[in-house]
């Protein structure tokens, strides 16, 4: 389940009330591959990158309860410090707010991921992409490091 809110003024609610199956893409960190970091010279640059993709149905709702149940889980999840602030908002301007946002949900029923990161080179090329996407300042750079990191790319296998 994929829930959230978006503004009133957003289309997409609309296009989830009238097509409610949809695909919802989750994009994760995501770098150019230079094909200086092959051992070989004759080699195209590529695009390494993490991707999910899930499809469901969409519901969409506007009573003020609904959305309430909504804040409530989102706040403590993305920004736990803000339930104190949201607390001592008056009803009026709460009210508001919760007047110019649409809520949905979405049940998945298929999820689908890519995550193309250097798999079909060497050790020491995966090794020289790691080290050199780590020295980045973009996070979306550093990621795909990280995350090649975090799937053992790079390094020598252990022997048994």
């Amino acid at each position: 389940m994929i829930r959230g809110h978006v503004a009133k003024a957003n289309p997409h609610w609309r296009h989830l009330e009238q097509e409610p199956h949809c695909l919802t893409v989750f994009h994760g960190p995501h770098a150019y591959i230079s094909p200086t970091h092959y051992t070989t010279r004759e080699v195209v640059p590529t695009w390494n990158y993490g991707a999910v993709h899930a499809y469901g149905n969409a519901r969409v709702f506007s009573e003020p309860d609904q959305l309430l149940a909504v804040l409530h889980e989102l706040i403590p999840m993305f920004e736990p410090a803000y339930a104190e602030q949201w607390a001592g908002l008056t009803e009026a301007y709460r009210a508001r707010m919760l007047s110019h946002i649409v809520g949905f949900e979405i049940v998945v029923t298929k999820i689908e991921a890519k995550f193309k990161l250097s798999q079909n080179r060497t050790r020491e090329e995966q090794a020289n992409i790691i080290h050199s996407l780590s020295a980045a300042t973009d996070t979306a750079v550093t990621g795909v490091a990280r995350l090649m990191q975090e799937l053992g790319l790079g390094i020598k296998k252990q022997q048994d």
